[in-house]
């Protein structure tokens, strides 16, 4: 298997198996020599069960130039919120705070909050890449909340560069009015540094999802997975994000002949690598090194 990104995500329908080629390309990169981090952004985790191992929030060493990580993403809903709160305690009067608690404890059952909150933990992982990695894997949600996850930081970046604006405003006229009436000094503003950190971030992470990660689709031989699998391609082309070879996954000697020429010829260009249905359920590193190595690139 060739690993042309240093940031990868296998993304696809559930239940086409984009779980254990993640676990597979990560064993594999990590046997080539690579520090690599192969970390699961679906709330329903199964990348520990492909390894047959426990893994938590934080990454584990699982072999040899291998770590791996089931983020918790309703710790990361909890920590989301928190730091919003303590910006709004460091900008806003302290009467109104209940009221801004209690639109927070709305706001964290909320749709979308999820994948903010792993965007986070996200952009992390990819400004460590490559000082403390030089692979990350992302066993990714499926492919609609991928979607969403990649596109955040291009989203937010000009949301958060709104309010730097407002506060910098707010922090000006301040400063003007101790000026005039001859109060302290112009102090640090901690609420615009955090701000300005943020949309740095924010920013950086955008530019790496572009310019140093593919997003590898999975899918098997069925009619609706490529139905799904054409789509989500398109969505990743518009949003200027770069397709990786396709793999096709699950290829049984029943295969339908037309529908797999028809998905050879609808990826040609990023290519497509061929899996061939396992005769076990592909789990554990001997299973998973076997079906990595298995894989038959029509490229």
């Amino acid at each position: 298997m060739l690993l042309i990104r240093p940031i990868i995500f296998f993304a696809g329908k559930g239940g086409v198996g984009k779980t254990t080629m993640a676990a597979a390309h990560a064993l594999a990169a990590a046997d080539a020599g690579h520090r690599t981090l192969v970390v699961s952004t679906d709330p329903a985790h199964s990348l520990g069960d492909a390894f047959e191992i426990s893994l938590g929030d934080r990454p584990r060493r699982i072999a040899d130039g291998l770590w791996a990580a089931e983020p918790d993403a309703a710790a990361a809903v909890r920590r989301r919120v928190r730091q919003v709160e303590d910006d709004a305690a460091a900008a806003l009067p302290r009467a109104i705070m209940p009221a801004v608690r209690q639109h927070l404890g709305h706001a964290s059952a909320g749709p979308g909050m999820t994948e903010s909150a792993l965007t986070d933990l996200l952009t992390g992982y990819l400004a460590e890449v490559p000082d403390r990695w030089d692979r990350l894997i992302v066993d990714s949600a499926p492919t609609g909340h991928l979607l969403r996850m990649i596109a955040l930081p291009s989203l937010l970046a000009p949301w958060i560069h709104g309010l730097v604006r407002r506060r910098e405003r707010v922090v000006a006229a301040d400063r003007f009015a101790e000026a005039v009436l001859g109060g302290v000094g112009p102090e640090e503003d901690p609420l615009l540094e955090r701000l300005h950190q943020r949309r740095r971030r924010l920013e950086e992470a955008a530019g790496r999802l572009r310019d140093d990660a593919e997003v590898r689709l999975v899918l098997v031989p069925r009619r609706m997975v490529l139905a799904e699998t054409e789509r989500a391609a398109d969505a990743l082309a518009e949003g200027g994000f770069t397709l990786g070879r396709v793999v096709l996954n699950q290829v049984g000697p029943d295969a339908d002949p037309t529908l797999l020429a028809g998905i050879t010829r609808r990826f040609a260009r990023p290519g497509v690598a061929c899996y061939a249905t396992a005769p076990a359920e592909p789990t554990g590193f001997g299973r998973l090194r076997e079906l990595a190595a298995s894989g038959r690139d029509d490229r």
